[in-house]
């Protein structure tokens, strides 16, 4: 058998869908070279590097985006199965192919994304099943969403819980601290972007909080911190823009905690991320991030009455909290790999 990947995340910029497709294929790829996988075959657009996780990248064809995907792959992939990490597959593969939903925003939160964006979405998540495809997706709570919204049984659907212990591959850059001026547990760590389901703007109370205790909140992925603060906080947001991954490992460990205060999720990277780094995490008990951070989280409303400043209030003066949110934040993320993720993926798309 010989699994060909989608390997169009490879001219994409990263996101969490990407960082999923990356770190999925290069768990594959040494376990293939350890002759416990299939062979597999990267399949790319014109764009992507010749070479990725130790395996050649075939440049196959002459178009690029979705077009490439459309219209290409699927004569590139022959008779191998396709496997697609990214949302989305080729329609005119009739079976023989496995494709990785990642959540159902484009149904659940239309507001976050533009009308072609999410007709397209809509239109060939609901085609995908119906043409033979195998859905997997990587959360519980994903796979309940996305089995209403298709019409499809859960049971078919299956789920690959991500890792996060990439957050500790690269050393941590801490002069991004001096360059934003940050003091290490002086600020509130946010990560995310103003789509609509991140729900950043909840922050403007916990931000006055911070003021008052001469702290600041940092969002890392913004490039705009107006949005997030009242008139009277000028200084209390800082805007990072976005962040590599040298830098984002020094935030999470130098930071007060990771304030999460999205209202859907079909993972939540940012909060396994965080505890690997030993970050506090306090989170929106809301979409698939309850899963991943279980009873190691510190928990508010996405939109109730428990608030993100109740919660950031509880951690400040709660004597004891903050080392025991570290402490059991890291035991969580331990039970998250990649490894685990890459042998649950194969398990599911190699034939019985």
């Amino acid at each position: 058998m010989t699994i060909a990947i989608n390997a169009r995340f490879l001219t994409q910029n990263m996101s969490g869908v990407q960082r999923f497709a990356r770190e999925v294929t290069t768990a594959m790829a040494a376990l293939a070279e350890a002759g416990q996988a299939p062979r597999l075959r990267l399949l790319a657009p014109k764009g992507a590097p010749r070479s990725f996780a130790g395996l050649p990248v075939e440049i196959v064809g002459r178009l690029s985006g979705q077009a490439w995907e459309q219209l290409e792959l699927p004569r590139a992939a022959g008779r191998d199965l396709l496997l697609n990490l990214g949302n989305t597959a080729p329609l005119l593969r009739r079976g023989g192919q496995a494709v990785v939903i990642h959540d159902a925003g484009a149904f659940d939160t239309p507001e976050s994304y533009s009308f072609a964006f999410r007709s397209w979405y809509r239109s060939l998540h609901l085609a995908l099943p119906r043409l033979g495809a195998q859905l997997i997706t990587v959360s519980d709570f994903s796979r309940t969403r996305l089995a209403r919204r298709l019409s499809v049984d859960p049971a078919t659907i299956g789920v690959v819980a991500e890792g996060g212990e990439h957050a500790l591959r690269d050393p941590a850059d801490a002069s991004v601290l001096a360059k934003h001026g940050l003091a290490p547990r002086g600020y509130a760590l946010a990560v995310g972007t103003r789509a609509a389901h991140k729900n950043l703007d909840a922050l403007r109370d916990a931000v006055s909080l911070l003021a008052q205790r001469g702290l600041v909140l940092a969002v890392a992925g913004a490039a705009d911190a107006s949005v997030f603060r009242n008139a009277a906080d000028v200084d209390a947001a800082k805007a990072l823009g976005r962040v590599t991954d040298a830098e984002l490992r020094a935030l999470y460990e130098n930071a007060l905690c990771l304030i999460f205060p999205s209202r859907y999720e079909g993972f939540g990277l940012p909060p396994l991320e965080a505890m690997w780094c030993h970050c506090p995490v306090l989170a929106a008990s809301a979409g698939a991030v309850p899963e991943v951070c279980g009873d190691a989280a510190l928990w508010f409303d996405a939109e109730g009455p428990r608030t993100p400043a109740a919660a950031l209030a509880r951690l400040l003066d709660e004597p004891g909290l903050s080392d025991h949110l570290r402490a059991a934040g890291r035991a969580r993320a331990e039970t998250f790999s990649w490894p685990a993720a890459a042998r649950r993926l194969l398990d599911l798309v190699e034939p019985r």
